[in-house]
């Protein structure tokens, strides 16, 4: 089992910036896919962006290219989650999720584990 827990969350104006931290309770850090997810009130859960276990290939939602990044630091066990040029449309609870797939995935059911989440508002 791994346990996930989300950090950096908060109240931040439009266009500024915020970086998410998601530490993982596993001594095999380096072996699974990582992501986020958002979740806004009334909406379903949407991907965000993802990041192989081997060589950090990453993918992005349309909606926040250019301006989120994920990365990961294996020796610490964490991903994070650097968010710029913040919108209103970006307030949501994001969610850190692992899959031990040495590849990523845009689908919530394919990750196993999660963490509880750490809300993000953007005010205009």
């Amino acid at each position: 089992q791994v346990q996930l827990v989300e950090s950096g969350g908060g109240l931040v104006q439009a266009g500024g910036s915020l970086r998410l931290s998601c530490a993982a309770s596993t001594r095999t850090f380096s072996n699974y896919a990582m992501a986020w997810f958002r979740q806004a009130p009334g909406k379903e859960r949407e991907f965000v962006a993802t990041i192989s276990r081997s060589r950090g290939i990453t993918y992005y939602a349309d909606s926040v290219k250019g301006r989120f990044a994920i990365s990961r630091d294996n020796a610490k066990n964490t991903v994070y989650l650097q968010m710029n040029s913040l919108k209103p449309d970006d307030t949501a609870v994001y969610y850190c999720a692992a899959r031990y797939y040495s590849g990523g995935s845009i689908l919530p059911s394919d990750y196993a584990y999660w963490g509880q989440g750490t809300q993000v508002t953007v005010s205009s």
